[in-house]
């Protein structure tokens, strides 16, 4: 029977009633007793790492969850983490990169409902993350609604409804049926996982709104190493406002910028249009293509905790990592 370490981060799975809202109370013991036909399933050890609502959670929690994995890993054969949704996808990516090529299942799962609701599905998303952590599915991922989705592809696109994550510019490695994972895609993975333990906070993101000239890019710019700009459409700026002269100023400092898009699906083509040609072509900007703003952010903050020479930063940007990003590699 395999040996599952379940770590318990809060999350409105682990929520209760309060007079101020939904806070996290419940320990992972107390979220096991209520899935005891589990125990037929795999042997499961409890760590409570955290007890926080996600939007609490920080880059400095995502290192203590990576040390926590690393600290136990040769002890299981699977990990799983309750997480709240709200972040969970921006906690999946940052695994991925902190913890890359494992062999060993690393679940992130939690609810929309919390587990003491009658109508709840933290106990079917918890039965169905501790299987997938049975099983042959290496690498990050989450499992929410009974499927299985890439780490560096998640995104949430609903605030309440059980079917919370979609999976974006990537397909399900899997989903569940009856108790049974049907695995579409196995992710690739090494004898043993590469650990990383540092990470750059200092990432920030701006949304692009028509009208907007650049003193917000500037302000972030000047008090961040690395900017995300998520534009409209393909991806571009406009030409008015500003904005060439103040990437420019930043990038001559040492500065990264990165664009990508605001719209969901099919990722960015800075190539098409006047209004993003000259960013790539010409300043230098970086390109995100498919990946999801939540891996923008996280991978920019690893690099950026091991290096802050440009070509290094580009190369490794560029290098997919847990199938982050297809093009322009495979496009």
């Amino acid at each position: 029977m395999k040996r599952i370490l379940l770590i318990g981060t809060g999350g409105t799975i682990a929520s209760e009633v309060t007079d101020s809202g939904l806070t996290p109370e419940l320990t992972t013991e107390q979220l096991l007793a209520h899935i005891p036909a589990i125990s037929a399933i795999c042997q499961v050890d409890c760590v409570q790492l955290l007890n926080l609502d996600s939007t609490n959670i920080t880059p400095e929690h995502w290192l203590e969850m990576a040390r926590c994995i690393r600290d136990h890993y040769d002890d299981y054969d699977g990990f799983v983490l309750t997480h709240g949704t709200d972040t969970m996808a921006y906690t999946a990516a940052a695994l991925s990169y902190l913890i890359q090529g494992s062999p060993k299942p690393i679940i992130l799962t939690g609810a929309q409902k919390p587990i003491g609701f009658d109508s709840t599905d933290s106990k079917v998303n918890l039965t169905d993350a501790l299987r997938c952590a049975s099983e042959d599915l290496p690498g990050v991922s989450i499992v929410f609604n009974s499927r299985v989705i890439l780490g560096t592809r998640a995104r949430k696109t609903r605030t309440k409804s059980f079917q919370a994550f979609s999976s974006i510019n990537y397909p399900d490695l899997g989903v569940l049926r009856d108790g049974v994972l049907l695995r579409y895609i196995r992710q690739d993975c090494d004898t043993a996982p590469v650990f990383y333990d540092a990470l750059n906070p200092r990432v920030a993101l701006l949304k692009l709104i028509p009208g907007a000239d650049a003193q917000q890019a500037d302000f972030l710019l000047a008090r961040n190493d690395a900017l995300i700009i998520e534009s409209f459409g393909v991806g571009g700026l406009p030409a008015a406002g500003g904005y060439y002269e103040c990437i420019q100023r930043h990038l001559e400092r040492g500065k990264t910028v990165v664009l990508t898009t605001q719209v969901p699906s099919e990722g960015s083509d800075l190539g098409v249009y006047h209004v993003g040609h000259a960013l790539k072509n010409c300043l230098g900007v970086l390109e995100a293509y498919d990946m999801t703003t939540e891996a923008v952010v996280a991978k920019l903050m690893w690099i950026l905790g091991r290096t802050r020479d440009r070509a290094e930063v580009e190369r490794r940007f560029y290098t997919p990592v847990a199938r982050d990003i297809l093009w322009p590699t495979e496009s």
